[in-house]
């Protein structure tokens, strides 16, 4: 005989699930600033969302909900940087410094400095103190829970956090002007054009046959056939506007809702494979994303 839930056992991983969407942008200011990319930060956050998804379907009890998803999201993070090669021997290197008491006026300069330093940055920084003054400075986490989270004690938190906002402050102080983005590529500027003439039956003909789009919050769709839809649904919204962009050395493409704005609403971003589009990420549904970017408008060739 098959066992139905139980009502109250559904109710709270519903509301649990529920809670998580509404964590997602301080997941992704986490993330993105772990990582040094708010493209991989929402990655990890809509993995994040997922293993969440699946977890909580063995839990018996719910878990507090804040520290637990965002301990998936940083050991995800972690997972990531490995992947990368991120250089651990970094953590070493600053053991001889001293922690020092902060006052309450430099220590707000400090938290100050973190929330307005470029999201590529922070990846200068040790995993550890990256970690710790994201999570202090940016997300405004108490020591305590930093600790829990992270595994350590409070005081070592606080050697990380000093050490970290020492750093920090070197690299911002030696931090080069950002360049120049460069031209939009013929085929960005053509997708760009044909979108902005409304021109959807070229632009599905620029859709490789086994191309995916993913747009967060939404399941990836793969297939020129089933991507296609994508397109009728921006034939029904008036007003929005493309242009081509650059973001961290990549390039992607701005989207205004009305033609007017002078700031993007959020971006795209495709990948291409012998002239046909092989990938489309849209983040009309995360535009949290766009907080953290630092977008820069195409060179007019």
């Amino acid at each position: 005989m098959i066992v139905d839930e139980p009502t109250s056992k559904r109710n709270w991983r519903e509301e649990h699930l529920a809670q998580a969407s509404t964590l997602r942008p301080e997941l992704h200011r986490y993330c993105a600033r772990l990582l040094g990319s708010v493209i991989e930060g929402e990655d990890v956050v809509q993995d994040t969302i997922a293993r969440a998804l699946v977890a909580l379907q063995t839990l018996d009890e719910p878990p507090p909900l804040r520290p637990w998803i965002f301990r998936i999201a940083h050991n995800r993070a972690l997972d990531v940087l490995r992947a990368r090669a991120v250089r651990n021997a970094e953590a070493s290197a600053a053991a001889n410094h001293e922690e020092t008491a902060i006052p309450d006026s430099e220590e707000l300069l400090m938290r100050e400095e973190a929330v307005h330093t470029a999201v590529s940055r922070f990846s200068e920084l040790p995993t550890m103190q990256r970690s710790v003054v994201i999570l202090k400075d940016v997300l405004d986490e108490s020591l305590s829970e930093i600790a829990d989270l992270l595994g350590l004690s409070v005081d070592a938190v606080k050697a990380h956090l000093a050490r970290g906002r020492t750093r920090l402050k070197q690299i911002n102080a030696q931090a080069n002007v950002i360049p120049e983005a460069g031209p939009a590529s013929a085929a960005v500027a053509r997708y760009v054009t044909l979108f902005n003439q409304r021109d959807w039956d070229a632009l599905r003909a620029l859709l490789a046959d086994d191309v995916k789009l993913v747009q967060s919050a939404h399941a990836p769709r793969v297939g020129s056939a089933e991507v296609g839809s994508f397109f009728t649904h921006y034939a029904k919204m008036e007003g929005v506007w493309l242009a081509p962009a650059w973001l961290d050395g990549r390039e992607v493409i701005a989207v205004f809702e009305n033609a007017g704005d002078s700031k993007p609403s959020y971006m795209m971003w495709l990948e291409w494979q012998d002239g046909r589009i092989s990938s489309i990420r849209d983040y009309r549904y995360v535009r949290y994303v766009i907080a953290d970017a630092a977008l820069t408008p195409a060179r007019t060739p």
